[in-house]
């Protein structure tokens, strides 16, 4: 046998029998917790005019009310800006709208434009006599609507821009007037 081969023998058969044989199945201990009765607990009742008064030194009470004044100040601050800002939200969401509802009827009115030009077209070119008639209808047809098209696309964009304007204006007068304030 070399260095590298290893002899296996098969494993014996042990004569002694298992542990769980000798000492058998493990049982618990059977007993029973003991029954305790569980104390109810009732508040006191305090009858505060019955009970002495105590003293509140001049510098706490004059630290409390500051305290209660500048909790209602700030309230009253809290309370302002979110009314500016309600009724910031409301003047964009107007403007907006207000402004969608331009842009969308400018987008309408280019579509019924074009696709009148478009039926105007099917109809000159329905009677057309030659090919090279045919050819010069519809390069004027589309040198016209090429022109046409940049005009609207300008309109709308123009459209679009004002509303952008109009919709953030009420953002910055509030951010500007709260970066005043502060």
């Amino acid at each position: 046998m070399s260095e590298t081969e290893i002899e296996v023998k098969p494993a014996k058969k042990s004569a002694k029998p298992a542990v769980a044989e000798k000492v058998g199945a493990f049982e618990m201990p059977k007993f029973e917790l003991p029954k305790f009765d569980v104390p109810k607990f009732e508040m006191p009742k305090l009858d505060f005019a019955k009970m002495p008064q105590i003293e509140v030194p001049p510098v706490f009470r004059e630290m409390a009310e500051k305290g209660v004044e500048q909790a209602k100040q700030n309230y009253e601050k809290l309370k302002v800006a979110a009314e500016e800002a309600t009724d910031m939200i409301e003047d964009t969401y107007e403007t907006a709208r207000s402004g969608l509802v331009e842009y969308n009827l400018k987008a309408l009115d280019a579509m019924k434009a074009n696709t009148d030009a478009v039926f105007g077209f099917a109809k000159d070119l329905a009677s057309v006599k030659t090919f090279a008639e045919a050819v010069e209808l519809q390069t004027a047809f589309v040198r016209k609507q090429f022109e046409s098209v940049t005009a609207q696309a300008k309109d709308l964009q123009a459209v679009a821009q004002k509303v952008a304007t109009e919709t953030s204006q009420p953002v910055k007068d509030v951010f500007s007037k709260t970066f005043k304030a502060a």
